[in-house]
């Protein structure tokens, strides 16, 4: 038996969500099919638990430096009872309940490419005169001997966890373990974080990392670069981790941050002459098509692990399918990480601006010394603001941001990056008085051009 629709969604987070929205508010007939949890993995195990989770411990932080206040205790079993509100109790009946209500057939199960237009279910079969394809990204499991077991725990463990850990070893210094880590050492944990590079987040500025390391190291969190596991041992009901310097660290749990992967495997997708990269991402056109009705959007393409790229896709994707021509564009797209304080980039680093051609200019401010937000903000405040700048065509290509609330301000850089605004005009932009956005000007009147 099979049925026929307009289009046929393959994955359910957040960009195929977008996608299947959209073409359901169209009027086309839409399936959607998903093998776990509609919402996907940024709803239940990732974006959405962790900053959860984050924001208590931040707000108790800020409230010890705030003028006047005092600090707070953070209520385990209350926070625990609010995350698991906001991941729905990992039951998404009524998400299925309302995909059903807006006309759209749901599929639970596992997807396989059987041809051009066609997916099988089980034994179920949609035909479809268009497929996207949103499977998202699996984590990484390094080949370490003994790094098996239910104490070697991946966002999924570490966000559903049920009580705080005395011990952890974080492996990997990207957004997920530096997240992670600050989460558990603000709860009581002893976090060892382990990267095996030379620095923290090293796909941005090196100066990112050394105010991130610095953080850390304050909030106690044994921070080792140019490091990595060897094997892990078990004895008497803990763990010991054995890395390439012969040094030991005993721990409850180990924590995997060593980056994600796109989902494809057992996809079908050569049955649609589709061959994933190394990585496993699919190839997409600036329209984010695959092949001839075959799309892909989001972690499996590869182009950027974001929710917020996902979504913008999964725009992309059904505009294309509803005859609105569209191209993407991914210049001035942010990066944050929701660690306190918050860190935020946007566009190029110097070193890809440098392998691209560019000759730059860059500034950085202390935004303590340069504007008085910070200072109404919190006593002893902290904050450092860089811009890159393209010398030739004056314009603002790289921006990043160790502060307060600077998930929130990234923004104005990513238009400005974007739009490619030229420097006079944002040289003349008046900001709110007073607030963290005023730093650009600061650090554009820094700029030696």
């Amino acid at each position: 038996m099979s049925e026929r629709f307009d289009a046929a969604v393959i994955g359910m987070g957040p960009g195929g969500e977008m996608a299947a929205g959209r073409l359901l508010d169209a009027g086309l007939r839409v399936a959607v099919v998903e093998r776990e949890l509609i919402g996907g993995e940024c709803a239940y195990w990732a974006c959405i638990p962790s900053k959860t989770l984050l924001r208590p411990p931040e707000a108790r932080n800020a409230a010890a430096r705030t003028a006047g206040t005092s600090r707070p205790e953070i209520d385990w079993p209350a926070l625990r009872d609010y995350r698991d509100y906001m991941i729905r109790h990992l039951d998404d009946a009524a998400q299925v309940s309302g995909y059903e209500q807006r006309g759209a057939t749901v599929v639970k199960g596992m997807a396989s490419l059987v041809g051009p237009g066609r997916v099988v279910v089980d034994d179920e079969v949609l035909e479809a005169d268009h497929i996207i394809v949103a499977t998202g990204s699996a984590p990484i499991r390094p080949s370490v001997e003994g790094l098996e077991g239910d104490d070697v725990w991946t966002n999924r463990e570490a966000t559903t966890l049920r009580e705080i850990p005395a011990r952890a070893v974080v492996l990997g210094g990207s957004a997920v373990g530096v997240e992670l880590g600050q989460f558990l050492a603000r709860m009581g944990c002893a976090v060892t974080l382990v990267e095996r590079g030379d620095r923290l987040l090293d796909r941005e500025e090196p100066r990112v990392g050394e105010i991130v390391r610095r953080v850390l190291a304050d909030d106690g969190i044994d921070v080792r670069t140019g490091r990595q596991p060897r094997r892990v041992t078990r004895s008497g009901g803990s763990a010991t981790v054995e890395l390439d310097d012969a040094s030991r660290v005993e721990t409850d749990v180990i924590v995997l941050g060593t980056g994600r992967r796109p989902h494809t495997e057992n996809l079908g997708l050569a049955n649609l002459g589709v061959t994933p990269d190394e990585r496993g991402a699919i190839a997409v056109d600036n329209h984010c098509r695959a092949a001839e009705g075959l799309w892909a959007l989001g972690d499996v393409t590869g182009v950027a692990l974001f929710t917020h790229v996902a979504m913008y896709q999964g725009r992309i994707v059904a505009d294309n399918i509803l005859g609105r021509s569209r191209s993407a564009s991914y210049e001035g797209i942010p990066r944050v990480v929701f660690a306190d304080p918050e860190i935020a980039a946007v566009g190029l680093t110097a070193a890809q601006a440098a392998r691209r051609g560019i000759e730059v200019a860059s500034a950085e401010v202390d935004l303590a010394e340069a504007i008085s937000r910070p200072w109404t903000y919190e006593q002893e405040p902290f904050g450092v603001l860089g811009i890159l700048v393209d010398r030739a065509r004056r314009v603002l290509v790289g921006a990043w941001a160790v502060a307060p609330l600077a998930s929130e301000w990234i923004h104005q850089a990513a238009l400005a990056i974007r739009a490619e605004i030229p420097l006079e005009i944002l040289l003349d932009q008046v900001a709110q008085y007073p607030t963290y956005t005023e730093g650009y000007l600061a650090a554009l009147e820094a700029l030696r051009l």
